[in-house]
């Protein structure tokens, strides 16, 4: 599955911008979420991820991002479409992770999307 799940990755600058660019954005506290609709068969999402140094050093940086590659891949099942994701990390996601872990970031990711209408997740609690 982990190949797979690199095969799904944004990895080139011009994907990035395009998304910023062209997507629409999400926020809360921690995170901020871009979303670009693709129009490809196969249906399955792929996924940046932006962490600036604002949130700390190397080692921080890093668990941040696994936390959210490991939450998003979690609520990917439940994306509606086919999209390009590059999520952002805000500051105050470094303490959200050092507090809550990942059952916290994935909280996060999950309010985010679900506000954005891209989960069916908040249609069902109304």
């Amino acid at each position: 599955m982990s190949s797979r799940r690199r095969r799904r990755r944004l990895s080139r600058s011009g994907e990035f911008e395009r998304v910023y660019r062209e997507g629409r954005s999400h926020a809360n506290r921690h995170l901020v979420v871009y979303a670009f609709p693709r129009c490809e068969q196969d249906g399955e999402p792929r996924l940046g991820i932006s962490v600036g140094r604002k949130l700390g050093g190397a080692v921080e940086r890093n668990r941040v991002k696994r936390l959210l590659r490991d939450a998003f891949w979690n609520t990917a099942a439940e994306l509606e479409g086919a999209h390009d994701f590059v999520i952002v990390a805000r500051p105050d996601a470094r303490a959200l992770a050092e507090e809550e872990g990942e059952a916290g970031i994935e909280r996060a990711l999950r309010d985010v999307l679900g506000d954005a209408g891209l989960t069916g997740e908040r249609e069902d609690l109304g």
